[in-house]
Formats: C-alpha cells, sequence, structure tokens
C-alpha cells in the first residue's frame, strides 16, 4: 500500500512512505499530558489517524511529504487520540517541497495550511525551529513521538508515547546503511538518531512526527528498516532511523510564512 520502491537484498528495504499505518515509538513512555503541546495528527478523509506533525505557527503544521495520502484533518490539543476533548481542524491547503519525489531522494518535508489559525493555550503551543542551518553533535540526547504500535508484531496505542534518541554521525550512519544495501547512499539533508544498535526508535507509520532536541523540532520523521514489504523492523534494527534535517529547508519554509508557494 502507498508503495514507492524496495531493495531486493538480505530483507527488504520498506519505507514509512509506502505504509503510513499510524505513528509507533519503541519502548517509551506516556507522555505527559502537560508536554509535547505542539505535537499533531493528521487524519485522512474516514477520520483514521495517517501521520504526526506538530504545530509551527498559528496556522501550520510541519510533517513528512510522504504523508501526502489524502490528508484532511488535523488533531490538536490533546495526545489521547479517541478522547473527546480535543481540537479538529481541517486542513485547508498542503505546501509539499517540490523537489520531493520519493523518500529516497529526501526533501522528504510538507506544510499542512490549517482552515483556521490556533491560538497558544494550555493544551496548544508552537514549537521552535531552528533559526539558522546547523549540525548535531554525536551522541547527543533528544526525542521523538508519537501515536501507535510499541513493537514490531504490535497493536496500535492511542496515547502519544515518547522515547528517547541519540544522534547517530552521518558517516556511521552511511556506513551502516551501505553494509545493508550496497552501494547504497542516504539522501541529502538528513539526520540519524536511534534504531541503530538500540531498541529505541521510531517504526513504520511514526511518520511526520518530529525530532526534538532541547526543545527544538530539528528533524522530521522520514524512513527506517523493514523485514519485509509491509513490515517495519522496529525492535532491533541494524541502521539507524532516518529524520530530514528542517534546519536546511528554513528558506523554502520561509517562503511559505511570507504567503509565496512551495
Amino acid at each position: 500500500m502507498f508503495a514507492l520502491q524496495s531493495f531486493a537484498v538480505i530483507y527488504a528495504l520498506t519505507f514509512l512512505g509506502q505504509n503510513v499505518l499510524g505513528s509507533e515509538i519503541i519502548n517509551g513512555q506516556i507522555a505527559p499530558d502537560n508536554e509535547m503541546l505542539y505535537m499533531a495528527s493528521v487524519l485522512d478523509n474516514s477520520g483514521y489517524h495517517i501521520c504526526g506533525g506538530f504545530l509551527v505557527s498559528e496556522n501550520l503544521v510541519m510533517t513528512a511529504a510522504h504523508c501526502d495520502v489524502n490528508p484532511r484533518y488535523v488533531v490538536l490539543g490533546n495526545h489521547h487520540l479517541r478522547s473527546a476533548d480535543k481540537l479538529v481542524i481541517q486542513i485547508a491547503e498542503k505546501y509539499k517541497h517540490p523537489c520531493y519525489r520519493n523518500v529516497n531522494s529526501g526533501y522528504d518535508i510538507m506544510l499542512l495550511k490549517l482552515s483556521r489559525p490556533v491560538q497558544p493555550s494550555k493544551t496548544i503551543q508552537f514549537i521552535r525551529l531552528p533559526l539558522r542551518e546547523m549540525t548535531l553533535n554525536e551522541n547527543e540526547k533528544c526525542q521523538v513521538a508519537g501515536w501507535g504500535k510499541t513493537n514490531t508484531y504490535g497493536g496500535r496505542v492511542d496515547d502519544l508515547r515518547v522515547v528517547d534518541v541519540s544522534v547517530i554521525s552521518p558517516q556511521v550512519c552511511q556506513n551502516a546503511w551501505a553494509q545493508k544495501v550496497a552501494g547504497y547512499n542516504l539522501p541529502p539533508n538528513v539526520i540519524c538518531a536511534g534504531g541503530y544498535s538500540t531498541n529505541k526508535g521510531f517504526c513504520q507509520g511514526d511518520s511526520g512526527g518530529p525530532l526534538v532536541c532541547k526543545g527544538m523540532a530539528v528533524g522530521i520523521v522520514s524512513f527506517n528498516k523493514a523485514i519485509g514489504e509491509n513490515l517495519g523492523q522496529c525492535d532491533y534494527p541494524d541502521v539507524p532511523n532516518v529524520y530530514t534535517d528542517i534546519s536546511k529547508y528554513l528558506n523554502w519554509f520561509r517562503r511559505i510564512l511570507q504567503g509565496g508557494k512551495s
């Protein structure tokens, strides 16, 4: 479903863009209700959670470009998807990066314009973005959050979960992926964190959620490794999780804020 491509190796690599099945955080914990108030759930026509996202201005939610599978609504203001006490807003417009083709080519970033603005409150907050291009330190501790499965073969959950992950250097990340797929090169402008020599990270469908370091959104969940055509390997993967590096797209983001087209 939503298949883009795969690689014929020992394990088929299936990217998150192929199966947007709801966020999944592995070996994390339930996020406190008074934290991560910028988190958003992106819904399709039927009201089903397809991706995560995060509120970056009064009318813009940032997510992954591969989440463009008929997103229609955004849920804000509650970490519990089954709760009636939440704000559901229709998506008025989508701004997908013009260079995006698939997750393997990079540029996996999209903005969703809300049909009406929201103001910060006790349950809704914006999250800061980088002010300039930046490089994270190796082993820097960050967080990723989402809704859904808690292990490879588990079922979805409805409470937001969060897990700590460590930043992995670009060279270590590239080498680890190249060992699994001969000649494979990571797409440009990505960050690697978690999912390597650990049992913590994101999984199939955690798409669009933020990588948060020191209270700032620095990355967007893009792809991981899979053990089959439709199943993400989440428990003990042997390659790093990959995120879009937000700091490399600030000029594009500013053009959208100023009313320009993507």
